[in-house]
């Protein structure tokens, strides 16, 4: 996400580094770059003019005249005018109301809008122990439904079901009251979408809102849509009391207009973004983490979290008490990495997080394909224990082997081999107990990956 962004934001402020003082020459030279690399982002006019007015302000100000570090300066600006424009922080979902809180998705068809119902289903069960119904008013596609229900059982979310002989208000009423008797903190509406807004689908869920009011109206949109997702938005919320937008697909944005845009165009601030296909692949959305991310400064906090979370704890320190006891890290201790790097969304999902990491983050993904990881991972099942334990035994009649049982050549053992090489000198560093030697060996090994 935001791959064009970064590298046009990065390339332009970097020419500043060099220069003794912002000017209003250089100032207006860099804003000129940056203005074409928003505009390229397919962020919207007003959105820029904006946001470039309120930077060159700032930047002439008094609070830069003496900085002696031009580049560093204006970033800082630059990032900051960035949170403002997506919104000063995150924003919650309200759920303080007599249970079940209502909330109610609206989009287009096409959005992801079903897959966010159970995205934000999972989310709430897993990290905020609500329980959970899901229900689809989707009369005019059956097919919605069954989706919806497969996702919701494949969660374990209390799936309501719907009859396409039935009007939506008559569904919703109905599941709030077993809702009800079930004791359920939240009921999470999916509505009927259309290829496009029309005022058909705006009468029908502009009626459906007044008659259950829910707590939180939720707008889906497609963030590869471009400025068009902050358009169609506005469309929703001159028609809606809108609470908020989720912002789907955007894990396939490499521009990264709809995140910058939307908020300044609605006035409704965006709440979650969707990262993948997976039903776990939802994040809160953090304006300034995402602000870090986009001029390449990585964004800690989120990876911190997402280890938290994805990481087998019990196994991470089992790892960590062998190697501070100086024993060696074998190949299935690599094999288990794999696994937990898969876990967490791959290489290319880490890369962005991580600090210092952004300038290089487009030739590395070039490389680095996350499909790799299970095939290293194949590679390392077509060992024999002892060839796990023992690396060093993997010579040339061995290699052979283990190729033809996992049906890949000799050179893709080599490179997990060479992996297993860089991992275990990044694990030593990790075992003189020195984390900035760690975190500088990942670094260089990632840069160095040949996946």
């Amino acid at each position: 996400m935001f791959d064009n962004l970064t590298d046009r934001l990065s390339g332009t402020l970097k020419k500043l580094k060099g220069q003794g003082r912002l000017t209003e020459a250089n100032i207006s030279e860099a804003l000129r770059e940056v203005r074409m690399a928003l505009l390229e982002a397919d962020v919207a006019l007003p959105v820029v003019t904006d946001f470039i007015d309120q930077v060159s302000q700032r930047a002439l100000g008094q609070e830069v005249q003496t900085s002696l570090t031009p580049g560093q300066a204006l970033i800082k600006i630059v990032q900051s005018e960035l949170v403002k424009i997506m919104g000063s922080a995150n924003e919650e979902l309200n759920l303080r109301t007599q249970p079940p809180a209502i909330i109610l998705m609206a989009g287009l068809q096409g959005a992801g809008k079903t897959t966010t119902v159970a995205k934000l289903g999972r989310h709430l069960k897993e990290k905020k122990k609500k329980k959970v119904g899901v229900v689809s008013v989707d009369v005019y596609r059956p097919a919605a439904i069954k989706q919806l229900q497969t996702l919701a059982e494949d969660v374990g979310l209390k799936f309501f079901d719907s009859d396409i002989s039935e009007k939506p208000v008559d569904i919703v009423n109905r599941v709030i009251d077993a809702a009800k008797r079930q004791f359920l903190d939240v009921v999470i509406v999916d509505t009927a979408g259309r290829l496009h807004v029309d005022d058909e689908m705006m009468a029908e869920i502009k009626a459906l809102h007044q008659a259950i009011n829910p707590i939180e109206t939720l707008f889906v949109v497609d963030s590869m849509t471009g400025q068009d997702a902050a358009n169609t938005a506005k469309a929703f919320h001159d028609a809606l009391p809108l609470t908020g937008v989720v912002l789907t697909k955007a894990d396939g944005d490499a521009r990264g207009g709809a995140a910058l845009s939307i908020r300044h165009i609605t006035g409704k601030p965006i709440k979650f973004i969707g990262v993948g296909e997976k039903t776990d692949a939802l994040e809160p959305f953090h304006p300034d983490r995402l602000a870090s991310r986009i001029l390449g400064m990585g964004d800690v906090l989120s990876l911190i979290e997402d280890i938290e979370q994805k990481v087998d704890r019990t196994k991470a320190e089992q790892l960590a008490k062998k190697i501070q006891k100086g024993k060696s890290f074998n190949l299935e201790d690599l094999k288990e990495q794999l696994l937990q790097m898969q876990n967490m969304g791959g290489i290319g999902a880490m890369i962005d997080k991580m600090p210092g990491m952004g300038a290089m983050s487009k030739g590395i993904k070039e490389k680095v394909n996350d499909n790799d990881l299970a095939r290293q991972i194949a590679v390392i099942n077509s060992m024999t224990k002892q060839e796990r334990r023992f690396p060093d035994l993997i010579k040339g009649s061995r290699k052979e082997r283990i190729a033809k049982g996992c049906g890949q050549d000799v050179q893709a053992v080599n490179r997990v081999l060479k992996q297993h090489q860089m991992m275990e000198k990044m694990m030593k560093k990790f075992s003189k107990g020195n984390l900035a030697n760690m975190m500088r060996g990942l670094q260089s090994n990632m840069r160095g990956m040949r996946l």
